[in-house]
């Protein structure tokens, strides 16, 4: 396949242009390069043959319609979004931006690309919109998870936004007979990932013995998905998925943040322990909550299982080994991150997504 990756230069995105790469697909990145957008993550891929960066915005529906005709692209991978909830508490008109506005440009080239294709083209090309399950809203602590028919119920400016590109999607589809696929995941983490989020931040603060800020008592639950598993069933959905489906897409392994934190502590207790001896445990400190904290998310990802025959392959306290390990083997890769003009502004604290 030909297909075009949108936030390709992001922690998901960049899992999925890695991933295709070394499966053959050609693939085209076209990504905007914000604070989160980093081409070091490709540099494994950078000068491939079936690779090219482009650097530009989804909200440019010329420039994407122009990459649509000049690369005779077959499928389109949508993946670039503004995604910190934290951001998009304290500024969200970046997220309605991006997210709504510029999901609609890409729909707008994408309709208009798709009505010149021949027939037989027009069967095969696709639209995968690539979504989150905050989309769903908040589930009780002890029971329920979400599946494709869950209502939506947003809570944050954030999955809002993006539970309004899922309608906008859906609706090219009803309307227009655009062939699309959506996915709603949950929390990834693993290699790449940029240290605002919950993960990395807590493996980076406990390098440098710094505290551990976790919101309100910790409590709030998440299902973890490894980010190359993700990019694996995204490539399972743009190739085998039917058009008009979603898929959740979800990594069976629900945690507390407090959980993930403590197991974090004790694995760099272990790969690398403190001068002092202490344990990171004792740097943990709770923080106040933030407004409309979700109280726990949980995917039922039978779905895909059934229909395209994934499941998550990485169990969660192999793939947070792995994720430390890296972490610890690439400070060439987060270092500057650390020590950037970003350093200074507010980092998530225990957000979990």
């Amino acid at each position: 396949m030909r297909v075009l990756v949108t936030g390709g230069a992001g922690f998901i995105g960049s899992a999925v242009c890695r991933h295709l790469v070394r499966c053959g697909e050609h693939v085209v990145n076209l990504d905007k390069l914000t604070y989160a957008g980093n081409l070091t993550s490709l540099a494994s891929i950078e000068n491939a043959p079936n690779y090219r960066f482009v650097r530009g915005d989804v909200c440019d529906a010329a420039l994407v319609l122009n990459l649509l005709r000049e690369e005779n692209i077959d499928a389109i991978m949508h993946l670039a979004a503004e995604s910190h909830v934290d951001r998009s508490i304290d500024g969200p008109a970046s997220f309605v931006e991006t997210n709504v506005v510029g999901t609609f440009r890409m729909l707008e080239s994408a309709l208009t690309y798709w009505r010149e294709l021949p027939r037989a083209e027009q069967k095969g090309f696709r639209f995968h919109h690539v979504s989150t399950d905050e989309v769903f809203g908040d589930l009780p602590f002890d029971s329920g998870v979400f599946t494709e028919d869950t209502p939506y119920a947003p809570s944050s400016p954030y999955s809002a936004s993006k539970a309004a590109s899922d309608h906008f999607v859906r609706a090219w589809s009803e309307t227009y007979g655009l062939p699309v696929v959506l996915s709603n995941c949950s929390n990834n983490y693993g290699p790449f990932h940029f240290p605002e989020k919950l993960i990395p931040l807590m493996i980076l603060n406990g390098l440098e013995g710094q505290a551990l800020p976790v919101y309100g008592t910790g409590a709030n639950v998440r299902d973890w998905l490894y980010v190359e598993d993700h990019a694996e069933a995204l490539h399972k959905i743009i190739s085998e998925g039917e058009p008009g489906q979603s898929y959740n897409v979800g990594g069976n392994a629900e945690r507390t943040n407090l959980q993930v934190v403590e197991a974090l502590c004790d694995c760099l207790d272990e790969l690398r322990p403190l001068v002092s001896g202490a344990s990171r445990r004792e740097l943990i400190t709770f923080v106040s909550d933030r407004p409309g904290h979700d109280r726990r998310y949980a995917i039922d990802c039978s779905k895909i299982k059934q229909h395209l025959g994934w499941e998550p392959s990485v169990g969660f306290e192999d793939g947070l080994r792995r994720t430390v390990q890296w972490y610890l083997d690439n400070e060439h890769w987060w270092a500057p991150l650390r020590s950037s003009t970003y350093a200074g502004e507010r980092l998530g604290v225990g957000a979990g997504k």
